[in-house]
């Protein structure tokens, strides 16, 4: 089984993740953040893996520290259950289609960090309906400060880009399930070369 568990605390967010690569698609979620515990549902389920995780953090300051932090405790999970990455695919990518949106996501576990982000976001928070009292509300900016801590802590060349699209509900979820299926791609076990690391440098790290 190809799993692993990471916790990560500092005096912003304290989170916890498990992961399993080979698993069905379900998630355990203990997120306060209501639109990202959707993407990362929507991540899970469009990816296979298995999810559970634990979060908290500074959100009276905003929400930056917790969603960028959850990308970087994601990426080491990554890493951790991938370990020398014998037997990958290496490399997915996906297009996919959400109503007027159409994302893209092409994907690289080569050791060499890079992500390319390219999602045309308005900038303006979502908001939702009233959560204890107060607007709930979704910092859209921080979606590319978690797919940055994601690509840096993995190890791995990311290319998310929306071609087209209106909703910025849409162009972020769509980017999500087109990552989640390229990296699904990426970590398969390929039958051919179940032995080999898909590297002419014999290594990827």
């Amino acid at each position: 089984m190809r799993t692993a568990e990471v916790s990560r605390q500092t005096g912003e967010t304290n989170i916890t993740i498990a992961l399993n690569l080979d698993g069905g698609g379900s998630a355990r979620l203990e997120y306060p953040i209501g639109f990202m515990a959707h993407m990362l549902n929507t991540f899970a389920k469009h990816g296979l893996f298995d999810l559970e995780i634990k979060a908290e953090g500074d959100l009276e300051v905003d929400q930056h520290h917790l969603v960028e932090d959850t990308g970087i405790v994601l990426g080491q999970c990554f890493a951790k259950a991938l370990g020398d990455k014998r037997g990958v695919r290496r490399v997915g990518s996906c297009l996919f289609p959400m109503d007027e949106t159409l994302a893209r996501s092409a994907v690289d576990l080569s050791g060499r960090a890079f992500l390319v982000f390219e999602a045309g976001l308005s900038g303006m928070p979502l908001v939702s309906a009233q959560a204890q009292g107060r607007p709930a509300s979704f910092q859209t900016d921080t979606v590319e400060d978690f797919w940055q801590g994601f690509a840096f802590s993995l190890g791995a060349a990311i290319h998310l880009d929306i071609l087209r699209g209106r909703s910025d509900h849409h162009k972020i979820e769509a980017l999500f399930k087109a990552a989640a299926r390229a990296l699904r791609e990426a970590v398969e076990i390929d039958p051919a070369s179940v032995n080999l690391i898909p590297s002419t440098k014999g290594m990827l790290a």
